[in-house]
């Protein structure tokens, strides 16, 4: 079963689907949690965990816009807004169903995620 998420920046509500793996479901058994996120490299925002989530299947590859991605070595949850070509290692979580772009330019900010029935 698909878990959709909701996820409210300032005045913006997007909403996302989270896979069905370990990494998804430990970070949805955190919801729901406002989340101090950096705007990194122009294409991702990021969060790093304290602590390590599952990550199984990571594994380096490219990524896709709008993807919610964990990378395991710094403990990151990622949402990738901008696309640069780049590869590494990594462990889907989910997909925003919407325009990404809102984060473009944003910087650094609080970032809501709660889990939608």
């Amino acid at each position: 079963m698909t878990t959709k998420m909701k996820i409210t920046v300032g005045n913006y509500t997007l909403t996302a689907s989270l896979e069905d793996n370990a990494t998804a479901q430990a970070f949805a058994a955190k919801l729901p949690i406002t989340l101090p996120m950096l705007d990194l490299y122009g294409r991702e925002m990021c969060y790093r965990f304290p602590e390590e989530l599952p990550a199984d299947n990571a594994r380096t590859r490219g990524y896709k816009v709008g993807e919610i991605v964990y990378y395991p070595p710094m403990h990151s949850f990622v949402i990738m807004y901008a696309q640069n070509g780049e590869h590494f290692l990594m462990q889907s979580i989910g997909h925003v169903e919407g325009d990404v772009s809102i984060f473009n330019g944003i910087g650094d900010v609080n970032v809501r995620f709660e889990r939608m029935e």
